[in-house]
């Protein structure tokens, strides 16, 4: 069994900056990509940035430039740096880690922008 934990959500200003952290823990052999995805009241979840295990990053285009992902392979974890956000970044954050044969979710952590 594999657990997900997040923690780094909250309330903050337009401009302003969260970091959200993600732990794996439980039976993991290796974990190949890990990332974040988002959804927001009315919307579609979607994919935010990932990190492959080689390193290869993505981004969604809305949050380029502005967000970093990175990731801890010692300790199983995957960060997301969010800076300069916006009031339409405002959702629930969800972190991911693909370990074989399946993809494992987090609980997901609010995030609030106001504006």
């Amino acid at each position: 069994q594999v657990q997900l934990v997040e923690s780094g959500g909250g309330l903050v200003q337009a401009g302003g900056s969260l970091r959200l952290s993600c732990a794996a823990s439980g039976s993991i052999f290796s974990i190949n990509a890990m990332g974040w995805y988002r959804q927001a009241p009315g919307k579609q979840r979607e994919l935010v940035a990932n990190n492959l295990r080689g390193g290869t990053t993505n981004y969604a285009d809305s949050v380029k430039g502005r967000f970093t992902i990175s990731r801890d392979n010692a300790k199983n974890t995957v960060y997301l740096q969010m800076n300069s956000l916006k009031p339409e970044d405002t959702a629930v954050y969800y972190c991911t880690a693909d370990i074989f044969p399946r993809r494992y979710w987090g609980q997901g952590t609010q995030v609030t922008v106001s504006s």
